[in-house]
């Protein structure tokens, strides 16, 4: 009798315990899930403005005052595709943005193996340098110098002049695998090495599979500032309206044939263009929280 007496005092005394941590934890948790609610909110908000904005007539976006369309009108997005050409300048951003995702990922990838497993002569200097096009930014400067470079080159009729421009801002994806690659243990290599792989074939066959969450993460921003990108196209395509990509041709959306400025079918073209963003996040959301850990037994 006084074993379950015993019993029910440590049972009631483990409840009250959990429930004084609980009463402790409950003010932060309220903190904490109320700050993240309101970052949703104030990240959402200008999303959903947009999306309701394109689903309205122009004069009621321009003249304001409601929140959800007195007309949807469905028809502003067969509108902008078609008054913007999105057909053919979604073809040319998505190519450029493809073509230089999978270019920057295999240069920052099989660079930041070198950085991070050998040693060589110069390789202090090579990291200032890629530190140095994160950090110092020109802007505008260098826009002249990179078009007649272009057009010595013979690629200014050519989407990959374009591409090979915005390649020389990978820098951020090859520090970022850089940072994946020191979770990869080098015992792997050493591994591999002995059983007769040489430097190539640990990369490709060993290291870069186990590279797929980082590949996945530097591919996603890759392609989003590609797909952004707008100031590089628009000066490297004002001699061939064809080669428009995707943001060139959405400001043209601003102002119709009447000269009026058409904020719904701005909007409108907006959301299509979030699109492929959303679609290659959806993909590379599912590698970002892989980690190699347990790819070698102890």
């Amino acid at each position: 009798m006084q074993t379950v007496h015993r019993q029910l005092a440590d049972k009631n005394e483990a409840t009250e315990s959990v429930t004084r941590r609980i009463a402790k934890q409950l003010p932060a948790k309220i903190i904490i899930w109320s700050f993240l609610l309101f970052v949703l909110v104030f990240t959402l908000f200008p999303v959903l403005i947009s999306v309701l904005g394109s689903l309205k007539t122009n004069a009621e976006v321009t003249a304001g005052g409601t929140f959800f369309p007195q007309e949807w009108k469905f028809s502003n997005y067969l509108e902008a595709w078609r008054q913007a050409d999105f057909a053919r300048f979604s073809w040319n951003s998505l190519f450029i943005s493809t073509m230089t995702t999978v270019i920057a990922l295999l240069i920052s990838s099989m660079a930041g193996y070198a950085i991070n497993r050998r040693e060589f002569p110069g390789k202090r200097f090579y990291m200032i340098v890629q530190a140095s096009t994160m950090f110092i930014s020109i802007g505008a400067v260098v826009l002249r110098p990179q078009f007649e470079l272009i057009v010595a080159m013979n690629l200014n009729a050519s989407l990959w002049g374009i591409i090979l421009i915005l390649l020389g801002s990978h820098a951020a994806v090859f520090f970022m695998l850089i940072g994946f690659y020191g979770s990869i243990p080098r015992e792997l290599d050493e591994a591999a090495t002995i059983d007769g792989c040489s430097f190539y074939g640990v990369f490709f066959r060993i290291i870069l599979p186990l590279l797929r969450p980082g590949l996945a993460v530097g591919a996603l921003f890759q392609f989003r500032n590609a797909w952004n990108e707008y100031i590089i196209p628009l000066v490297f395509t004002m001699t061939n309206p064809k080669m428009q990509t995707l943001t060139v041709g959405l400001a043209n959306l601003r102002y119709g044939y009447n000269a009026a400025t058409q904020t719904h079918l701005m909007m409108a073209g907006a959301c299509i263009s979030l699109l492929p963003i959303l679609i290659v996040y959806v993909f590379a959301n599912r590698s970002f929280m892989q980690v190699t850990a347990g790819s070698v037994k102890g």
